[in-house]
């Protein structure tokens, strides 16, 4: 395969605003009740970012969204104690906090690829940008007040939010494979960290699998021989 150029112009790049306007957020949770697979993997790379800029410190996450997404494992990653960095969101439909967080958040372009930069010196953390806005909530701000009410007699039949299984987890493949390809990764605490994370990776996958087995939500299918190889990966359907 060789690469040749592209006839006619470069596509225009969306603004942030313009972005922020049209881009869907992409919910943790889908209708089957499962955690998304997209969201798990954008947690995962994020978090590896978000450890290397702890710098080994621990870190506060604000609560909600981001505390549900990000608390459990950097509270398993990183050692406990004040005080620790702070972490908020930043990105172009929030205002500036106040004070400033150490570590930013912020929603990463999907036409270029570049991060948001916020205003101020603190450390920034890359996040797909359409689950960087249901972390933000931009699509649940209204841009004008809701006034008046439903007519009489009429009742909302809104469907509720699917409610998921289990607590949620960060895709660790994805979150060991963007860590070993970091500049940080070559310091000492993270590759003690590594090391560590082996065999925890093993029991925070298998352990919420072999209890779901137990009771009895998901089903295993016969094992899958591919050019005389076992496939294990996809050996149970949730």
């Amino acid at each position: 395969m060789r690469r040749h150029p592209a006839v006619g112009p470069a596509p225009e790049t969306v603004s942030w605003k313009a972005l922020a306007r049209e881009l869907q957020d992409t919910p943790p949770v889908e209708e089957s009740e499962y955690w998304s697979a997209r969201c798990a993997a954008a947690a995962g790379a994020a978090l590896a970012h978000l450890l290397a800029a702890s710098a080994g410190t621990p870190v506060a996450v604000p609560d909600g969204l981001v505390a549900d997404t990000f608390g459990r494992a950097l509270d398993a990653l990183l050692p406990s104690g004040p005080p620790p960095k702070t972490v908020a969101l930043a990105g172009p439909v929030l205002a500036d906090p106040d004070p400033a967080p150490d570590i930013s958040l912020v929603p990463q372009h999907p036409q270029t690829g570049k991060a948001w930069q916020p205003f101020g010196t603190g450390m920034t953390v890359p996040l797909a940008a359409d689950v960087w806005m249901h972390l933000a909530g931009y699509h649940e701000r209204l841009p004008v007040p809701v006034t008046g009410g439903l007519p009489d007699g009429v009742l909302r039949d809104n469907p509720l939010p699917p409610h998921p299984r289990g607590p949620f987890r960060p895709d660790w493949r994805v979150f060991l494979h963007t860590l070993a390809r970091l500049p940080a990764v070559r310091q000492p605490w993270l590759q003690d960290l590594r090391r560590r994370a082996g065999p925890s990776v093993c029991s925070t996958v298998l352990e919420p699998v072999l209890a779901a087995w137990a009771a009895g939500w998901i089903v295993c299918r016969p094992p899958v021989y591919q050019r005389g190889r076992r496939a294990v990966d996809h050996a149970c359907e949730l």
